[in-house]
């Protein structure tokens, strides 16, 4: 069961999945964005052999459904043309209730990104409110979380071999609910986390329950977690075992290989916006060892890199040349982060005991390989595959990692950026980015020097597009301010706002929720109020005219009056500027641009009122927000 729309491509869960069954001999059945009012769809499928999986699709269903503003999104990546509500608001509860409506007695697991970042109790942005795990408002019978594909084979496996799903709690990677007279089964350590009561009333206890999770998430030395519900919940007892372990090459190779038709469903009158973004792309690894506070990526795909071999990957390249569609350019050739490919602890003996949350903060791992080598190998040799003309990378690199290899940093600006190349510095206060896990400001700064002089090298003038954040935890007006001023000197204007979700289970939304770091227990200031959020998001966009007003309030408050006039280092002019009418290149804010792009053009004309940046510094740099939703 899937909220989203089915396409048979590695790129989306329950394709890669459904086929990673199929190869093993069971036969798959897949229920795409049923009508959920009823059960009537559940029974047209029939009785499921062995068991329902559950899923609510690639993302999770909030974030796909809602702004940070908690305003309804006007398109749906994962559903056909993009049409909106074809699935409900936390679709996993409600589809393994009609699992259970259909057909009484058949184990229902759930899985995917909503149940793996839901796994435990939660902080939930939409209803302001800390949720129990989902396995209790779901009622399932098991919750397999992280990536699945060696979970969701064992549980089939086993269930085909008669065990009942109450034999299965012993796997790796799965979650389930012991009853008030259950025994808790035996295990080498259990962590226990603060009760579900605790961590609704205190944050202290919030805090201290979030920092136990995060340190056991490496499958080498992570250790059981519990979590007890008290009489409102039913005396239930959660079990957590630990995660499930990496894939290794030859697995991740095989899953890639299965027969995709890399097509959407015929049955859709259109595509999903999702397929369109990555059809021509190339998925070279999964996990990522960042760490950074605000991402769920290492909570759902693990810390360690899982690489697929050179060989598996140009087979796949080649395929793509071979395809009569394909216009020669490849789209994507990386990951979570494409300059990670093939990076692991050079001591595997260490990784085993580490607990350490990043490999790359506050300063890259001395054990790390951070080899480029690999990737340059690869780019070169996917390039010369006969019938592509380009490779792009699009999923963005660690800048950290990249600044100190000239080699990579030459064969990436002459080959493989289209002009543009994304990146994520996040802010420019060193207090904030250490909150979040990110190389402090002067690591962005190296970085442009040197892919600036990548690119002069290579005969290219060529650009950085910045990615920022408004409103993370930590984030005041002031620095915010000191962000705008330097958008404003090095000539950034970001067309829309990455603005901060709190996200289940992030480390930033413990600080967002609580007021304070997990690990530290300092205090944490973050911006609440929707009013606050909003000046934070003007800021960024400081020389739109509709935010001029809003900046010039802020300016005024904050004592920067200095920031008001016609000065080189002014922010906003003495008296607000005409606002655009439509068609006069008015600055739209996240999600409301109708072409569904995140760039201004090359040479576009500044908005009414306000002066262009300076040739040498602005040409071409424009930037592009967009919403996290790993």
């Amino acid at each position: 069961m899937t909220g989203d729309a089915y396409v048979d491509h590695p790129s989306f869960a329950m394709a890669i999945l459904g086929r990673w069954l199929e190869s093993h001999g069971f036969r798959v059945a897949i229920l795409s964005q049923p009508d959920w009012k009823s059960a009537d769809a559940w029974r047209a499928l029939g009785r499921p052999r062995l068991f329902y999986a559950v899923s609510a699709g690639n993302m999770d269903s909030m974030i796909n459904h809602y702004t940070a503003n908690k305003k309804r999104r006007n398109a749906d990546a994962y559903s056909p043309g993009g049409v909106i509500d074809r699935r409900p608001d936390r679709p996993t509860a409600v589809y393994a209730q009609r699992c259970r409506e259909a057909f009484k007695g058949v184990p229902v697991v759930i899985g995917g990104v909503e149940a793996s970042l839901r796994r435990i109790a939660h902080y939930d942005y939409w209803s302001d409110r800390v949720w129990p795990s989902i396995l209790l408002t779901s009622k399932a019978d098991l919750l397999g979380y992280g990536m699945g594909e060696s979970t969701i084979l064992e549980i089939a496996r086993r269930l085909d071999a008669g065990q009942t799903v109450a034999e299965l709690r012993d796997l790796r990677g799965v979650a389930y609910l012991l009853g008030k007279n259950e025994a808790l089964p035996a295990a080498d350590e259990t962590i226990e986390l603060p009760d579900y009561e605790q961590v609704v009333g205190e944050a202290r206890a919030f805090a201290e329950m979030t920092r136990k999770l995060h340190h056991e998430t490496n499958p080498h030395n992570a250790r059981r977690l519990i979590q007890r519900y008290g009489p409102g919940h039913g005396d239930r007892l959660l079990v957590v075992n630990p995660p499930a372990f990496a894939l290794d090459e030859a697995t991740l190779d095989r899953l890639h290989e299965l027969p995709y038709t890399r097509l959407p469903h015929p049955d859709d009158a259109e595509p999903p916006p999702a397929w369109e973004t990555i059809k021509h792309s190339v998925q070279i690894m999964r996990g990522c060892f960042g760490g950074c506070t605000f991402c769920s990526i290492t909570m759902h795909q693990g810390r360690e890199i899982q690489s697929r071999s050179a060989s598996s990957i140009l087979h796949e390249v080649e395929a793509l040349a071979a395809d009569p569609d394909f216009k020669g350019t490849i789209s994507d050739l990386g990951g979570p982060t494409a300059n990670m490919y093939r990076m692991a602890c050079t001591k595997p003996e260490v990784e085993k005991t580490c607990r350490r949350l990043s490999c790359v903060h506050p300063k890259i791992c001395k054990l790390l390989g951070t080899d480029h080598r690999p990737t340059i190998d690869l780019m070169r040799r996917a390039r010369a595959v006969p019938g592509v003309a380009r490779v792009h990378i699009a999923s963005g690199i660690r800048m950290d990692l990249a600044a100190d290899e000239p080699e990579y940093l030459d064969e990436l600006a002459r080959h493989h950026v289209g002009g543009h190349l994304k990146v994520a510095p996040e802010h420019v206060s060193d207090r904030v980015l250490a909150l979040m896990k990110k190389p402090e400001r002067g690591s962005f700064e190296i970085f442009a020097e040197r892919f600036a002089a990548a690119s002069k090298r290579a005969g290219k003038e060529q650009y950085l597009v910045p990615y920022f954040i408004a409103s993370h935890p930590g984030s005041g007006v002031e620095d915010m301010i000191e962000l705008a001023l330097y958008l404003k000197r090095h000539g950034y204007r970001p067309r829309q706002v990455q603005d901060f979700i709190p996200a289940p289970m992030d480390i930033a939304t413990c600080m967002y929720w609580t007021g304070l770091d997990p690990f530290t227990l300092e205090p944490v200031e973050s911006a609440r109020r929707l009013t606050d959020r909003q000046v934070q998001r003007a800021l960024l966009q400081f020389f739109a005219p509709e935010n001029w007003k809003t900046v010039r309030d802020a300016l005024v408050r904050a004592g920067r009056e200095d920031l008001i006039g016609d000065g080189p280092d002014c922010l906003i002019p003495p008296r607000q500027p005409r606002l655009p009418r439509d068609g006069e290149g008015a600055v739209r804010t996240s999600g409301s641009r109708p072409d569904g792009r995140a760039g201004e053009r090359p040479g576009a004309r500044p908005a009414a009122g306000y002066r262009r940046a300076s040739r040498e510094r602005g040409r071409g740099r424009e930037d592009a927000g967009r919403d996290r939703r790993d």
